[in-house]
């Protein structure tokens, strides 16, 4: 799908409202908004992205999120995505937002952070394996297995 998204400038101003595809293609910064998910213990949610991902299939993620849609604020758009792709509804905190230049396109990167329900129900068709890492776990998972660009920035996330 071809998400209306708002291209923003180095500030994070709304320049005007494109298709996310042509942000990509073209280098627009545009906003994401992701949750980093811990259950009660602290350990943290990675899942891994389908086959049938448009990007990065079969990668992994430490955060769940996406694109802000236009008119949304980011924790409004970090709620959204936590209940579409783990089908839970949890408060987020704002843990820190940067201007990330790496991965896929440049784009202002809003990070969150919820305690959710060990039992969540992610979107099969957005979601192949879940699973909860401690982070020394993580770490070790993160030198074994492929991860998203984004998820490769989890040490910024732990600093904020």
């Amino acid at each position: 799908m071809d998400e209306l998204i708002e291209q923003v400038d180095e500030r994070d101003q709304v320049l005007g409202v494109v298709r996310r595809s042509e942000a990509v293609h073209h280098g627009w910064l545009h906003r994401i908004s992701v949750t980093v998910c811990r259950d009660r213990d602290g350990r943290l949610l990675v899942h891994q992205r389908s086959g049938r991902a448009s990007r990065f299939a079969w990668y992994y993620e430490v955060a769940v999120g996406g694109a802000v849609a236009v008119g949304e604020s980011y924790k409004e758009a970090a709620r959204r995505e936590l209940t579409e792709e783990m089908g839970v509804s949890a408060p987020v905190q704002f843990i820190l937002k940067f201007l990330n230049r790496s991965g896929l396109s440049p784009h202002w990167h809003a990070v969150h952070e919820a305690v959710v329900p060990a039992n969540v129900a992610p979107a099969p068709d957005g979601v192949a394996w879940h699973g909860w890492l401690a982070e020394t776990e993580l770490c070790e998972f993160m030198r074994r297995q492929p991860f998203t660009p984004d998820s490769e920035l989890f040490p910024t996330y732990r600093q904020g």
